[in-house]
């Protein structure tokens, strides 16, 4: 359990400091004064000044933050708010925008593993003791290039060959894990014993894509999980479905969960995660980036008539003050959750 939740912490730092990265990056482009970057919550442990910026390390190791010069009040010297509306919201948006550029990154990369596809490598992955393919030589990991010259790109076709040889002398020309090539003889079996099949093999058709490949890929999987996200969201508040919540803990738990089975998972629900954190994040709620934008588009919409820092500023610590009540609420039910044993995949 420790073990899960340390690889969960990690996976969710890197989702918060990417934000922040955004954030500090649009930052300093736009001549905003960052007065720290840290990583980790306070109280600091290490701190450097280069510039006008602190680069901290702190002692609580979970995400990063910035501290950026007057967000409300545009009379402090080179200050967020004392910028145009244009590059306010830039820098107010561009955490969000970096959380999506990940999720786009982790999407693409998941194509660039080997994956199941309808055609591609048939890869044997199980043999089963005394069956022709083991007596033949065929071992785990194989691949299954053509059965008697004929290419095999699919499951479906590799059935469909043996089929056609039962009870035949069939050759059958495998690539190894060393990468030799090697044409093998066997004769597929009529009756074969349950569950092994003519030859004794469990296959699978995998695939991967260069990155300019991938690429399109992952943003057309992106897509996809932003409509199922809202239809989901549209399904909650019309009472379809229910509400479940999970703080910085129970994401914790979940993607340490999921790393225990692999890391093409992990990267998968890392990449779900930031996606949420980023569309989430431009909610019209007080104290979040959202929150912040909306204090920008009504000064546009008030024809540049700013709220008064101090209206504005209170607004956000009432925002602020209500999500530490509710991210409370949530992490100790993620507590009970984890004491309990209880597991958040099946």
């Amino acid at each position: 359990m420790i073990i899960t939740i340390i690889i969960g912490i990690v996976a969710l730092s890197v989702i918060l400091i990417t934000h922040e990265l955004g954030h500090f990056i649009t930052a300093k482009a736009a001549g905003v004064k960052v007065e720290e970057f840290g990583l980790g919550l306070p109280p600091r442990i290490f701190g450097k000044k280069l510039g006008e910026t602190i680069y901290s390390i702190n002692a609580i190791p979970f995400g990063g933050f910035n501290k950026i010069t007057g967000e409300e009040d545009p009379k402090e010297p080179r200050s967020l708010a004392g910028k145009s509306r244009g590059i306010r919201l830039l820098v107010l948006s561009a955490g969000s925008l970096m959380n999506i550029l990940l999720a786009l990154l982790l999407f693409s990369i998941l194509f660039m593993f080997p994956h199941d596809v309808e055609i591609g490598q048939v890869v044997v992955e199980e043999v089963a003791p005394n069956s022709p393919a083991a007596m033949a030589g065929i071992e785990t990991g194989d691949i299954i290039l053509s059965i008697n010259n004929q290419s095999v790109d699919s499951n479906a076709e590799l059935n469909q060959y043996i089929k056609d040889n039962l009870g035949k002398e069939t050759t059958i020309l495998v690539q190894h894990s060393d990468s030799t090539k090697e044409n093998v003889q066997l004769i597929p079996r009529q009756q074969p014993p349950e569950g092994e099949g003519a030859i004794g093999i469990a296959i699978r058709t995998v695939g991967r894509y260069p990155l300019w490949q991938a690429i399109p890929r992952g943003a057309a999987r992106l897509a996809e999980t932003v409509v199922l996200w809202v239809e989901g969201l549209v399904g909650l508040f019309r009472g379809q479905t229910s509400a479940s919540f999970l703080g910085p803990v129970g994401l914790a738990q979940l993607t340490g969960e999921v790393a225990s089975v692999g890391i093409r998972p992990l990267l998968d629900v890392t990449a779900l995660i930031s996606l949420i954190v980023g569309i989430c994040n431009l909610f019209p709620l007080p104290a979040i980036d959202g929150g912040r934008i909306a204090f920008v588009f009504l000064e546009w919409v008030r024809r540049g008539k700013r709220v008064s820092p101090k209206i504005e500023g209170t607004i956000h610590l009432i925002g602020l003050a209500m999500l530490i009540v509710f991210m409370v609420a949530v992490t100790y039910q993620d507590i009970l959750r984890i004491i309990s044993g209880e597991s958040l995949i099946p």
